[in-house]
């Protein structure tokens, strides 16, 4: 078997399929750029097949330690009236949970496992890939210091997980290597707050025409300050700026953009007033990839499909990459060309459908018909401008793209979404 393997990038994507691998008796080394890792952005929404790759890791119990079980998605109009609500993970019937965490916890999490699994000196810290060669033997992967050194390391295999700039891509594609700004801008932040509703629930709010805002919990009782830490995210037309998760903003021009809102439990511009922290990002549009591997070098996570942070999409599909790529390993021990081209087969085509449904916000959608029909005005009967059928099939429709279909809707469903998963990248 192909034993002697690279991932390049240790953030979440990288540190699973790390333990993947090793679940299969493979140490493989993990080249990440920054020196030292930190429990660094904000809230990530875990879906139910995520949790489902999590528990066959046996951290299940170490992921609800730092994580909120969601109960309840509620979407709201631009004036704080109900447009739709369904319950989440176990409450609506799935076999995992649907949970929310900061990004941060999640990655050191991965990270302290793969350290006490694999080894310390599996992950090598402060190490820039910044391109490779291959030959029919093997790869040659090219690595600068922050000192000034450089040195040139020889792999069997090499999985890039090195995220939306990947250097690895960009030698695959250099004629897809810059990405174009969507004209949308997401301002991220984190607000220590008392908990809202049940502290278990999603809140989608707002008119895209004018601005979306989606908000939960990633921790309860933070710090034993007995408060929760409340992620939000909200999206305006922006002007262009650099491509990174951890740039700083002002969120005050925002702000009255939400003067309409009025929700009972909820006050949205003083959520944001109180915000820990805020970060800018604007949204970038990466073209999907006709292709994620050459030769002995493949492609996963953000690297393979960066889409936009909609939905809970990406780290979640990341994880399944991971578990497909491992497989494919597997099943082809001494050919990694053949076990990533069948990766490859199984991922890229669903997963591209996923990210191309992204950028017409998948589910929600259903603000901006609300929002069309009613000509951005509040409405008397939801049932006469968004008729609950006609809700419920976007909303099934949209939970079978992404893998997990609704239960009762495909008997995949029983198995944890690994049959749907295949089925639905058919």
């Amino acid at each position: 078997m192909t034993t002697d393997i690279a991932i390049v990038g240790a953030g979440p994507a990288g540190l699973l399929t790390a333990l993947r691998l090793h679940q299969q008796g493979i140490r493989p080394t993990i080249y990440e750029v920054v020196p030292e890792l930190k429990p660094l952005g904000v809230g990530v929404d875990i879906k139910t097949v995520g949790t489902a790759e999590i528990d066959d890791l046996g951290l299940l119990e170490e992921f609800r330690a730092i994580s909120v079980d969601a109960v309840d998605s509620i979407f709201f109009n631009h004036y704080g009236q109900e447009i739709y609500a369904e319950k989440c993970g176990v409450h609506a019937g799935y076999v995992h949970e649907q949970r929310f965490v900061h990004r941060g916890r999640l990655q050191m999490l991965f990270f302290d496992v793969a350290v006490e699994r694999l080894g310390a000196d599996a992950v090598k810290l402060g190490a820039r890939v910044t391109g490779y060669e291959q030959d029919a033997d093997g790869v040659t992967l090219h690595i600068s210091y922050e000192d000034g050194r450089t040195d040139q390391v020889r792999h069997d295999a090499v999985i890039a997980a090195d995220g939306i700039k990947s250097a690895i891509r960009r030698q695959m594609f250099p004629a897809m290597a810059e990405p174009h700004f969507s004209g949308i801008t997401m301002w991220r932040g984190t607000t220590l707050m008392e908990p809202f509703r049940d502290g278990h629930t999603i809140l989608h709010i707002g008119d895209p025409h004018i601005s979306s805002m989606i908000v939960y919990p990633i921790a309860n009782d933070f710090e034993g300050t007995g408060k929760t830490l409340v992620n939000w995210v909200a999206e305006t037309n922006g002007e262009e700026s650099i491509e990174d998760w951890n740039q700083t903003g002002d969120i005050s021009e925002v702000i009255p953009l939400y003067d309409t809102v009025k929700i009972p439990f909820l006050d949205v511009q003083r959520l944001m007033r109180e915000a820990r922290e805020v970060y800018m990002f604007p949204l970038i549009r990466h073209e999907p990839l006709d292709g994620w591997v050459d030769g002995r070098v493949t492609l996963l996570g953000d690297a393979a499909h960066a889409m936009y942070p909609r939905g809970g999409n990406g780290i979640t599909q990341a994880m399944i990459d991971g578990r497909v790529l491992v497989e494919q390993l597997v099943a082809h021990p001494d050919d990694p060309h053949a076990a990533f081209l069948a990766y490859d087969a199984v991922r890229r085509v669903p997963v591209n459908r996923i990210m191309l449904n992204m950028r017409g916000e998948g589910y929600e959608v259903i603000r901006r018909i609300v929002a069309e029909r009613t000509e951005g005005k509040p409405f008397d009967d939801i049932e006469q401008v968004l008729p609950l059928a006609e809700a419920d099939e976007i909303f099934s429709t949209y939970h079978a793209l992404v893998g997990a279909p609704r239960p009762g809707r495909d008997a995949a469903e029983a198995t944890g979404f690994r049959t749907a998963e295949v089925e639905v990248s058919r």
